[in-house]
């Protein structure tokens, strides 16, 4: 084992996509892919946002946010595209 990571994301993917279908061209995969894909990253819940999904967690994140001053965010913003 590589990375637990990707080999579980790769048995979730495996497992709901490609042994739950039967598809007659790259077309039908590549829609069903895209539906699993919105599915996966948003309403997933994520063992390091605490079991919760993005969508979930999202409202508690822009709160903590909003906690900063936005000078202070676009400050943040500016020093992290410096380049040293």
């Amino acid at each position: 084992m590589q990375n637990g990571y990707i080999e579980r994301f790769n048995r979730h993917y495996r497992e709901d996509i490609l042994d739950a279908y039967y598809f007659d061209d790259i077309y039908q995969l590549q829609k069903l892919n895209n539906q699993w894909k919105l599915d996966y990253n948003n309403n997933h819940p994520h063992k390091s946002l605490g079991n919760k999904s993005p969508v979930e967690f999202m409202p508690r994140f822009e709160d903590e946010i909003n906690l900063i001053p936005k000078s202070e965010q676009e400050n943040n913003f500016l020093s992290n595209l410096e380049v040293s």
